[in-house]
């Protein structure tokens, strides 16, 4: 089954022929000479308008180009959330640099190897995060780097690179649709990270179709407290300067201060993951959430139906999602106001998507199970520097996701499970191949099978079966002490068993689904 919606008119103050010609006048250029005095960007105590983040990212993209950043230069931040990655982000749009924001909970090794992946020609780092930073970069030579400290007061603006001087360098004041603006990581079925190039026109239509979907308020105001080093966190920033509206920064997700925003009636947009928003319905109790916030975009995996049954209750207006990295964010969204009448459904196609229900290379009926297929302009690009031909990754344009579920006969989506492999703890997502690399670099263990088992607060745990060599004995601790440095802290294991084998098909490939029911009850087991 196929579904495609028509194609809206842009937001009513967006040209209608930026759609027809294959390129966009620069946004926030844009923005500054369209809506000079509109509010772009909160961040802490500070405010900027479209003309203050403009000013500060043309002076950021002159320094960069001192620093040697150039057009199509690979430019990797290792920032936290907050201004200086906002203004960093427009800067380098600005050079026609391609940006790649880096996971900070990323262990050293995990950098390095993303890092020499993409060939960076320069991290910028937080001045917390130089240690990490430097550990990263010791095996690369060639690697430049630079430091922001924050967004210093200079005369005429703020200097996030003081120190530096402006060089004399062409600024775009246009991006062609097809241009990549940055690449992000997100994690192959092999364990292996993969760079997801996306273009300006993957961020444009992905802000297209969201904006059709939900609508488009002069008043909105959107929160971002996800990290911006994901797609759904990132897209708010693009968003806030497509639409005109002010983003909100939050330097991480801290839920009394989340309540206290929603209570003070400014916030209209909201994107959490089913862990963050239960956090924050614990943090408020009982009390309503104001009639001012119209949505909570809800990502990140799969909401328990009791949150969504306590967001009915609270009137919390949840907009539950289907998207990928590959896509720019959403596929699908249930609006607020459907949610009570369609549990389980993350909404219809955007306009900016098509969606294919595929089982046995076969298109599916309503209500058929299969693997779950996109095409549309919100499609990536590819992955960094595949050797595939254009088409060849995505046959006739349609994007594999790995994904089950099933459209019902108005076209409404259902997820069924998540990749077969893939375990989302705390909205980020872990690949059991990668952490049993790892362990099986510990010289007491012969062999391993991670799995992901239910969590009531991360919706899903990290667990592990591990084999020992002859006559060794591991012990749980000793084995995430070691994956501790490797990788990133929310890929350790929790709960990690001893068993004498690993059950394994006839061509050596690894049962996961026997692992995953014995580790279930084994902890049924402890539990008692």
């Amino acid at each position: 089954m196929v579904i495609q919606w028509p194609v809206p008119a842009p937001p009513p103050d967006v040209p209608p022929d930026w759609r027809r010609s294959g390129e966009t006048p620069e946004w926030l250029g844009l923005r500054a000479r369209t809506t000079p005095d509109a509010i772009a960007v909160i961040a802490g105590e500070r405010t900027w308008t479209f003309t203050e983040l403009d000013r500060d990212a043309c002076r950021t993209a002159r320094q960069l180009a001192t620093l040697g950043v150039t057009s199509g230069s690979r430019a990797a931040l290792l920032l936290r959330n907050g201004a200086p990655l906002a203004i960093l982000a427009h800067a380098l749009g600005k050079l026609g640099a391609v940006m790649v924001p880096m996971n900070t909970r990323l262990a050293a090794p995990e950098l390095t190897r993303q890092l020499e992946d993409i060939r960076a020609r320069i991290l910028i780092c937080d001045r917390s995060l130089e240690p990490l930073a430097g550990a990263a970069a010791e095996a690369l030579p060639d690697l430049a780097r630079c430091t922001v400290g924050g967004a210093t007061e200079a005369a005429g603006g703020c200097d996030l690179l003081p120190g530096v001087a402006e060089a004399r360098a062409p600024l775009r004041d246009r991006f062609p649709l097809s241009d990549v603006q940055g690449i992000m990581y997100t994690s192959a079925t092999s364990g292996r990270p993969k760079g997801v190039q996306l273009s300006y026109g993957n961020h444009w239509w992905s802000a297209i179709g969201s904006a059709a979907n939900l609508g488009h308020e002069r008043r909105d105001r959107w929160l971002a407290c996800l990290p911006l080093y994901h797609v759904g966190g990132l897209a708010i920033l693009w968003r806030g300067v497509i639409y005109g509206i002010p983003v909100v920064v939050h330097e991480a997700f801290d839920p009394e201060r989340v309540g206290g925003e929603i209570d003070r009636g400014g916030v209209t947009l909201l994107s959490l993951v089913p862990t963050m928003l239960q956090r924050l319905l614990d943090a408020r109790g009982p009390r309503r959430f104001p009639p001012a916030l119209r949505c909570i975009l809800l990502g990140g995996g799969p909401a328990p139906p009791s949150l969504l049954e306590a967001c009915v209750s609270l009137r919390a207006p949840v907009a539950p999602t289907y998207g990928l990295t590959e896509t720019a964010s959403q596929v699908a969204t249930l609006p607020p106001e459907e949610a009570a009448r369609r549990p389980g459904s993350v909404g219809r196609a955007l306009c900016s998507a098509e969606l294919r229900i595929e089982r046995d290379g076969m298109e599916a009926p309503a209500g058929e199970v299969g693997e779950i297929l996109v095409r549309g302009p919100t499609v990536m690009l590819g992955y960094v520097d595949r050797p595939e031909r254009p088409g060849q990754s995505f046959p006739q344009g349609w994007l594999r996701t790995g994904d089950l579920g099933y459209l019902d006969a108005e076209g409404y989506l259902y997820v069924v499970d998540r990749r077969d492999d893939l375990i989302v703890s705390g909205g980020e997502n872990v690949y059991p191949a990668e952490v049993e690399t790892v362990l099986r670099q510990h010289p007491a263990v012969e062999d391993a099978g991670v799995v992901g088992l239910p969590d009531p607060v991360w919706g899903q745990m990290v667990a592990a079966a591990v084999t020992a060599q002859p006559g060794a004995r591991p012990n749980e601790e000793e084995l995430r002490t070691f994956c501790a440095g490797r990788i990133a802290g929310y890929k350790i294991p929790r709960r990690i068993w001893f068993v004498e084998a690993l059950p394994r098909s006839t061509a050596g490939k690894l049962l996961r689904r026997t692992v995953r029911a014995w580790a279930a009850e084994a902890l049924d087991r402890d539990r008692k």
